[in-house]
């Protein structure tokens, strides 16, 4: 199915208030990230957020499920409670790293050949 921009739109305006958000379409689906950090996976309209030990109380009544085929399994927010989800999103921010910069010059392979 995928998700709607007009969902993802939804998502960012549920969240505002808890720093930079910004999404980024990935392979169909969006990533959401805070302060440059991904913090929220949406996929088919649905909001997950990885499973941590600092959510583990205030997330014992979530559902569960899998974003994508092969993924992990994580917690479905709420993204309709817009106080929780900003709670969450303050517990996940800190421990959650900036993603890894892309190296240059990475090696191009080419029909099976290193250039």
């Amino acid at each position: 199915m995928g998700t709607t921009v007009d969902f993802i739109e939804y998502v960012c305006d549920q969240i505002a208030g808890v720093g930079e958000i910004r999404y980024k379409k990935m392979f169909g689906e969006y990533m959401v990230y805070v302060n440059g950090k991904p913090i929220l996976l949406v996929c088919d309209n649905t909001v997950f957020v990885k499973i941590l030990p600092c959510l583990d109380e205030t997330m014992r009544e979530a559902d569960k499920g899998f974003p994508y085929d092969g993924a992990k399994e994580h917690y479905v927010l709420d993204i309709d409670n817009a106080e929780f989800c900003r709670e969450v999103i303050a517990m996940l921010e800190p421990v959650t790293s900036l993603p890894k910069p892309r190296k240059k010059g990475k090696k191009e392979f080419v029909c099976g050949e290193c250039r």
